[in-house]
């Protein structure tokens, strides 16, 4: 996080959009920067923060998160509007609920969502040995109440009130294992606790990890319309860790400073329906036919890289994690009112024939705010191929959801 290796953003240095601040801007940031301090020293758990840095670049959000604050802080408040400052500050009033918090992903997920000064509750449930997780969460000085709940009959409870849910529940992958084979299991899992947020919290972010997600998600939704509740723009399948593999590979292969790398994925978030427009990668860097072909493979098949390199112990549990953290955290930004939220996820969606397809989105207090349809032109030869090639795999695993829910709905 920021405040682990803060440094000084001193009033009256040049904006990073380029401008100085008015004495009055001067005025307000330093008050609130006052504000920012105190709350970071009072969660900081790695480090006491003497000031809140803009330029760290240890946040596990990436480079629009970590610049939301700097943007919301600095430039809004400058170029927008000199009021902004005054009425945006960090609010610590959002509850989460990780459904799945005991596992691989969902226990060191709790962690980076504990970190977050925008989580005032925090929610662990799971079928079994959560309590153990919220007990030792709940040592860590962050300003968030960790609370904990077991089993169907505590499940309402753990999402009443709730803002944001997040569903990592499920098996994870082992060699040899596609995601279509843990269909079965994952999808009566993510059915079950979909219709318990549409029963507790049905205006809450719904973030869907659970495999395979090319199909969960439609799932999801049939079951949110079954309990008429569905709402396409607060449903999300997390793709962010494709993005986030992306921008690492990319940064690795041509030397470029990491948190300036912005790949978008679109697609789905299996195999080959997992598609990083290379083409469209910031900064602008230019790629062989080789090295596009090489990294849209490494990217797809990124996985399947962890499940081999762990031998049968566990799939891609901490990259997911940090993703997923970056999507929360993403969110609550969008629900606290920062107008300038961008990442890629899986949702409804109308730019191609498909009924649901991963690009990037805008979020804003109510889901998705824009879907950025820009990604898909001018796409390279190479690009234009694989969109083609995937849709007919992405739409297979799409029905297979609809299906599933469709046929639950009957046989109920």
């Amino acid at each position: 996080m920021a405040a682990a290796t803060a440094s000084t953003f001193s009033v009256g240095s040049t904006l990073p959009c380029g401008s100085k601040m008015s004495p009055l801007s001067q005025s307000k940031v330093t008050s609130v920067q006052c504000n920012i301090n105190n709350k970071i020293r009072s969660f900081s758990g790695l480090k006491v923060a003497t000031a809140f840095s803009c330029e760290s670049e240890s946040t596990f959000s990436g480079k629009d998160s970590r610049a939301a604050l700097q943007a919301s802080f600095a430039c809004k408040a400058h170029n927008q509007s000199q009021s902004y400052l005054a009425n945006n500050q960090i609010r610590s009033s959002f509850k989460v609920a990780v459904l799945g918090a005991a596992g691989g992903i969902g226990q060191p997920l709790a962690l980076l969502i504990k970190m977050s000064p925008l989580v005032s509750t925090l929610h662990l449930y799971d079928v079994a040995n959560v309590k153990g997780v919220a007990a030792d969460l709940s040592h860590c000085n962050t300003p968030s109440q960790v609370l904990d709940f077991t089993g169907t009959p505590e499940l309402g409870d753990a999402l009443k009130g709730v803002d944001v849910v997040v569903i990592p529940a499920g098996v994870p992958r082992k060699p040899g294992m596609t995601r279509d084979d843990l269909f079965n299991i994952n999808a009566n899992i993510v059915k079950t606790l979909v219709e318990a947020v549409a029963d507790n919290c049905p205006d809450a972010f719904i973030h869907i990890i659970s495999n395979p997600v090319n199909s969960t998600v439609p799932i999801a939704a049939e079951v949110l319309r079954q309990k008429g509740v569905y709402d396409p723009k607060k449903l999300f399948g997390v793709t962010t860790l494709d993005v986030v593999r992306a921008n690492t590979f990319v940064a690795q292969k041509k030397n470029l400073k990491l948190i300036d790398v912005d790949v978008p994925v679109i697609g789905g978030h299996a195999g080959i329906t997992i598609l990083p427009l290379l083409s469209k990668t910031k900064p602008s860097v230019t790629f062989t036919d080789k090295e596009v072909e090489e990294l849209t493979v490494r990217i797809q098949n990124a996985g399947t890289e962890v499940v081999e390199a762990k031998a049968g112990a566990g799939s891609a549990t901490l990259s997911m994690a940090y993703a997923a953290a970056r999507f929360v955290e993403s969110s609550l930004r969008a629900l606290d009112g920062d107008g300038d939220v961008y990442e890629c996820a899986f949702v409804q969606s109308e730019l191609t024939e498909l009924p649901y397809f991963a690009s990037r989105i805008k979020l804003g207090k109510k889901g998705v705010e824009a879907i950025i349809s820009s990604d898909l032109q001018g796409l390279t030869e190479y690009e234009q191929k694989a969109l083609e090639a995937l849709k007919p795999e992405l739409k297979a695993s799409i029905e297979k959801g609809v299906a599933f829910a469709q046929k639950q709905a009957v046989a109920v």
